[in-house]
């Protein structure tokens, strides 16, 4: 099943050829402008078997926007990582590499 059919609304299934379904594209979330951001920055060792990541958490925004963000931090760091739920998960203890970063893309920190 693809996506878009994952997103019908009402009607599971039809056998009349002509019938139209109705999709629900789901809310589309406003991105805010970098400046203003106000995201926090910390560590985090919890249920991560002792190891260290760095958390970006409080990003206001769409999922494209959020994982490009989280993409540019990766790669820029050299580390891996992941984005969801406005919250980027950064490996290992980069808290303030990352500070400085998002810094120079003009966000703002708490």
């Amino acid at each position: 099943m693809s996506k878009k059919e994952k997103n019908r609304v009402g009607i599971v299934y039809s056998t009349n050829d002509e019938f139209k379904y109705t999709y629900d594209d789901g809310e589309q979330a406003i991105t805010l402008e970098p400046q203003k951001q106000r995201l926090k920055i910390m560590l985090d060792t919890k249920h991560r078997a002792g190891k260290k990541v760095t958390i970006v958490s409080n990003f206001i925004g769409s999922e494209v926007d959020l994982s490009a963000l989280c993409k540019t931090l990766k790669t820029k760091l050299g580390t891996g990582g992941s984005s969801k739920d406005g919250i980027i998960i950064i490996q290992g203890d980069v808290v303030q590499k990352t500070k400085d970063l998002l810094l120079q893309l003009n966000y703002k920190l708490r």
